[in-house]
């Protein structure tokens, strides 16, 4: 893991969003690829007809070219490498696009009032559509403490077994690990099994164990978050179908709105 793509808007959240890509970035003595989306509206057929689509996308435009400028002016200051790529359009495709050829991307948990689309949106798409992992921060994130304590919220889905395999290069880097079983009454690889894979590559967790059957799965996780006081959580981004998810809320996306520590997720 070594290229690390950061979403750059002009929005609440990229202070965020920027700060633990740097933390990140310097942790894996990576490269820092920005991609900076201009946001194209989507109107009433009669607006666009009357020219007012044209009036806000070129607003938009000047609004993320003033923003690259002072983003440019600190990351020159920094101590990564990084390179900047602007594009426009819807920004899901946007950064999926960028992510070729790119290890991991940055964006937000969530984020109210984002334009055009809340963000967790965003980020449910990319977990689930780029085959990439995907480091979701919540809006008040200022650093991302890589080699703090790591948390894996583990439940033996095959989703929870791609977010281990991927955050295998940062679990390395953390100074405690510990692996957090939430057992909901069917799991099929026990913790033990993840912690032995683990210390095949020199990482060696903390074995955690809790019940979800008196509770939803994602109160228990918080709860263990802040109980362990872990620095970062890693999970599995929506282990059942996005449709029962979105019906019914699912771990995922309570965790999204509810965590106040960065998420490593994958698919």
């Amino acid at each position: 893991m070594k290229n690390v793509l950061l979403l750059v808007h002009d929005d609440a959240g990229q202070e965020a969003r920027l700060q633990c890509a740097l933390d990140l970035t310097r942790a894996i003595d990576g490269h820092l690829a920005c991609i900076d989306v201009a946001i194209m509206p989507r109107f009433m057929d009669d607006y666009i007809s009357s020219g007012g689509e044209a009036l806000l996308i070129a607003d938009e435009e000047a609004k993320e070219a003033r923003n690259r400028e002072r983003l440019e002016k600190r990351l020159a200051a920094e101590d990564v490498p990084w390179s900047w790529a602007d594009t426009s359009g819807l920004l899901s495709d946007g950064v999926r696009k960028a992510m070729r050829l790119n290890d991991i991307v940055v964006v937000n948990a969530h984020l109210d009032h984002f334009p055009g689309r809340e963000m967790a949106h965003v980020a449910g798409e990319l977990i689930v559509g780029s085959g990439k992992p995907v480091l979701a921060v919540p809006p008040q994130a200022r650093r991302f403490d890589v080699t703090g304590h790591a948390m894996i919220a583990w439940d033996g889905s095959p989703a929870a077994e791609a977010a281990l395999r991927a955050a295998v290069p940062l679990l390395a880097l953390a100074a405690n690990v510990t692996l957090f079983e939430v057992d909901d009454g069917s799991i099929k690889l026990p913790a033990e099994r993840a912690a032995e894979y683990l210390s095949r590559h020199g990482i060696k967790p903390v074995i955690r164990r809790d019940s979800a059957l008196a509770d939803v799965a994602s109160t228990v996780i918080l709860a263990a978050t802040q109980s362990y006081r872990a620095d970062w959580l890693v999970m599995g981004g929506f282990g059942h179908s996005r449709l029962i998810e979105a019906a019914f809320g699912g771990v995922t996306r309570r965790l999204f709105h509810d965590a106040a520590i960065p998420l490593f997720l994958a698919h």
